[in-house]
């Protein structure tokens, strides 16, 4: 892709180095990206990107001695943070959810098709979250799975009223992000422009008062959520 901009510039943190080379594959074949660092662990993540200042960091979550998470948040408290992606085989779903909470903009999986990589470098360096349709499928399930048949009623109902707000556009919209669909995906599905999928989205995370997609599949997810049996 020809963009006449400067390359989103990358750092790949895994501590397994076939994944690292192979990432690395991937993002230097594209023009607009290009990796100027590999970490085997955060410590050696943290000196890289103090170093490159680098536009994304492709995390992993499981790594010796420290995880992913906890060098997640050390990267975004520095002075000019990456954007963070996180890398996982889920076997780790929790760890998962903490990585978004700690201010991650996305998450692939390790074995995730090229394009897919590719497409969520680019997304997370516009600033936007890049959540794969079987990674938010996961971590909705996850974030969901506790609780009994009254706990659920309580949540669907709040939930619901929360929805309710929302006008029939912005709520297509919103189940559509619930589906792990990006902005392009979106606006085909619903036949508008990508311009106002976007506008749609800031209004839900105003009228929802929430600050990122995950919570807003979360909240379709709590609201369809028909109960055991039923």
């Amino acid at each position: 892709m020809e963009t006449g901009e400067p390359p989103v510039r990358v750092v790949v943190v895994d501590d397994e180095q076939l994944i690292r080379m192979a990432v690395r594959l991937v993002i230097d074949g594209e023009s607009d990206l290009t990796v100027v660092g590999e970490a085997a662990d955060g410590e050696e993540a943290l000196a890289l990107v103090r170093e490159k200042t680098p536009d994304v960091v492709l995390m992993d979550v499981r790594m010796p001695g420290r995880d992913g998470v906890s060098w997640t948040r050390e990267l975004l408290a520095l002075d000019r943070p990456p954007r963070v992606i996180v890398l996982t085989a889920f076997d780790s779903d929790a760890l998962v959810l903490d990585a978004l909470r700690a201010g991650a903009l996305g998450f692939v999986l390790k074995h995730t098709p090229p394009d897919r990589i590719i497409d969520a470098v680019r997304t997370v360096a516009n600033g936007e979250p890049a959540l794969s349709p079987q990674a938010t499928a996961r971590l909705i399930a996850a974030a969901t799975a506790a609780g009994g048949p009254v706990v659920r009623g309580a949540v669907r109902d709040a939930a619901r009223k929360r929805l309710s707000a929302l006008t029939r556009r912005e709520l297509d919209t919103a189940r559509a992000i619930a589906d792990g669909l990006g902005n392009q995906e979106i606006a085909e599905r619903l036949g508008i422009t990508v311009a106002t999928v976007k506008a749609h989205t800031s209004s839900l995370f105003s009228k929802l008062e929430v600050d990122n997609r995950v919570r807003i599949a979360l909240l379709v997810r709590d609201a369809e959520d028909p109960g055991p049996g039923r």
